[in-house]
């Protein structure tokens, strides 16, 4: 298995002032001299000016001769090789993918949408140009297969209070979700030679069919431990005034004013509403 070979040439600035000064020369000597050879020296400066090769900042030239790989050049500048070679040109900058939003189901079978932003670059000249066709294309494909696989293997959100207690979820776990999918995207674009530099979800939501329902039963959910901190602090407090009015002796109660009591205190800190006062004007018998 070849592996990227990078190579560095003859300096180009040097060799095109020569070929420059040999063809000013040369047409010269065509217009004074009526010499044949003059001029097949000629076309051999401008065959060897074919030979020239510009590498700006962050691109390279993947060097081919008749079809043999020679190496790659990756330094910036102007280099001089075979005119014969096929120079082709691969970027080196980081490059941004914004997948399309994707139908899948979670771990859970509900359909979800969901996107990722991949940051990536090529790190392998020889297997982005040759291991596969289109490395761009395949880099695309490739994305879209690693999200739909991280998509089934987790569910979108936790569902505790039917027994489905998750420790990563789609939704609550990005960190962990990021992970997993760089991880992914690593071991399926190292055939072609791509560096992932960051992977993370870019969209995430219940598909259009069930989002209303999925919000529905997250209101109820949040709504159920609202009320259930809601009830837990007010026992907290009824048993808190009985403690304190029970040690000041400020009033003896009976198991039954008691209990009346604590029903009235618990409708009071659990209502909705604000509690309408009723004054008792005659005395506790009555």
């Amino acid at each position: 298995m070849f592996k990227e070979k990078t190579v560095l040439p003859a300096n180009g600035s040097i060799l095109l002032a020569i070929l420059i000064l040999v063809i000013a020369a040369s047409i010269t000597g065509i217009f004074y001299f009526d010499n044949g050879l003059i001029g097949i020296v000629t076309f051999i400066v401008f065959a060897l000016l074919f030979g020239l090769v510009m590498v700006n900042p962050n691109e390279s030239r993947v060097l081919l001769l008749f079809g043999k790989y020679k190496g790659t050049i990756k330094a910036n500048g102007l280099y001089w090789v075979n005119p014969f070679f096929t120079k082709k040109k691969i970027s080196l900058r980081a490059s941004n993918f914004d997948s399309e939003r994707l139908k899948v189901n979670d771990k859970l079978g509900n359909p979800v949408m969901i996107s990722t932003i991949l940051v990536w670059r090529v790190k392998d000249t020889y297997k982005a140009a040759f291991e596969v066709d289109n490395y761009e294309n395949f880099v695309r494909v490739q994305t879209d297969a690693a999200v739909r696989k991280l998509a089934s293997m987790y569910p979108y959100d936790n569902f505790a209070d039917e027994g489905l207690d998750e420790d990563i979820t789609l939704r609550s776990s990005m960190n962990e979700v990021s992970d997993a999918l760089e991880k992914e995207l690593e071991e399926r674009l190292a055939i072609a030679g791509i560096q992932v530099l960051e992977s993370r979800i870019g969209y995430l939501a219940y598909a259009q069919e069930i989002a209303s329902a999925m919000l529905k039963r997250q209101q109820a959910t949040a709504i159920v431990a609202a009320r259930h901190k809601i009830v837990e602090g007010a026992v907290g407090m009824v048993e808190m005034a009985l403690n304190e009015l029970g040690k000041k002796n400020i009033v003896n109660l009976d198991e039954e004013r008691r209990a009346a009591m604590v029903s009235n205190l618990m409708v009071i800190l659990c209502g909705d509403k604000d509690a309408s006062p009723v004054v008792n004007a005659g005395t506790l018998h009555h």
